[in-house]
């Protein structure tokens, strides 16, 4: 049904079993509490959602499907009603001081959830694109600045330092926050596809100048995460990264290679996604819903 589902937005990124099955372990999520299913009469699920606590239960996320065959009935209202009755239980247990929101994101394309999120007081606040490169023959390298090297990721030495340069990269980022070592552990090494020999860290002495965290995402070559710390910035090292990412999918035969990126990026990251070759495919759209006026993060 996922896939059916998904079809009205970006199948060619849709998530495998293992996947679907890999966020279901994220931690403080339980399936019985926090995913909901309608069914039809012949026992065939129609319909499901899931209510994902983002950030210490102050940013709610929500991850819908509907069967495109009952779209027009009220499995959509039934479903979100009750993940957002879930999500309101999450506010006594946030800081007083917290602004709760609920936020859902989708494919620009999938008009029917648009329209649906509209209509059920959600507004659009952000918007983020799926760029992509089709390579034909070996990426040009950009070559590395003097001091700056490549080493291999080894998780068991180095997990808690990526950790660290991870949530200091992006915390000028939109919607951003630092994330727990479990979390960032379960998210980012635990998923089935991690390959650490596609994890490019660039050190600089003891320190982590920047990562570009790649895997595979069905049949794609995925830059799952690209990050510059802010001391090594505006040196060319981001391009560094990412054509070095580049030539690792394509010497083991990938050539279709692609990322997520928020399209007001405020530290240029499009510009240089663009600049590289890659080009923006599909679009995305953040809504929100507010459940608690407050602060912030």
């Amino acid at each position: 049904m996922y896939l059916v589902s998904e079809a009205d937005g970006d199948a060619e990124t849709a998530d495998t079993v293992e996947e679907v099955e890999h966020g279901w372990h994220t931690p403080g999520f339980n399936p019985e509490t926090d995913a909901f299913v309608v069914e039809n009469n012949e026992k065939e699920i129609v319909g499901f959602w899931e209510v994902f606590d983002g950030d210490e239960h102050a940013q709610l996320e929500l991850d819908g499907y509907v069967h495109p065959d009952y779209k027009d009935t009220p499995v959509a209202d039934m479903l979100i009603r009750r993940a957002e009755e879930r999500a309101m239980e999450h506010i006594p247990l946030a800081a007083p001081e917290r602004r709760v929101f609920i936020r859902s994101a989708m494919s620009t394309k999938d008009k029917y959830f648009q329209a649906f999120h509209e209509k059920s007081g959600y507004t659009a606040v952000r918007y983020f694109w799926r760029m992509e490169i089709k390579l034909e023959q070996t990426p040009e390298l950009h070559l590395l600045a003097d001091g700056l090297e490549f080493r291999p990721f080894i998780k068991e030495e180095h997990a808690r330092l990526v950790w660290e340069a991870d949530n200091e990269a992006f915390r000028d980022h939109w919607g951003s926050h630092d994330s727990k070592f479990e979390e960032w552990h379960q998210r980012k090494l635990e998923r089935p596809e991690f390959d650490p020999s596609l994890w490019l860290i660039v050190w600089d002495g003891d320190q982590i100048a920047g990562f570009s965290q790649n895997r595979y995402l069905n049949e794609i070559g995925w830059v799952g995460t690209l990050g510059v710390r802010r001391p090594w910035r505006q040196k060319g090292l981001g391009l560094t990264l990412l054509t070095h990412s580049f030539a690792e999918f394509y010497k083991r035969g990938t050539k279709t290679i692609g990322l997520g990126v928020d399209s007001a990026n405020p530290t240029g990251a499009t510009r240089l996604y663009q600049k590289a070759g890659m080009s923006a495919v599909n679009e995305y759209v953040a809504y929100e819903k507010e459940l608690r006026a407050g602060e912030s993060e």
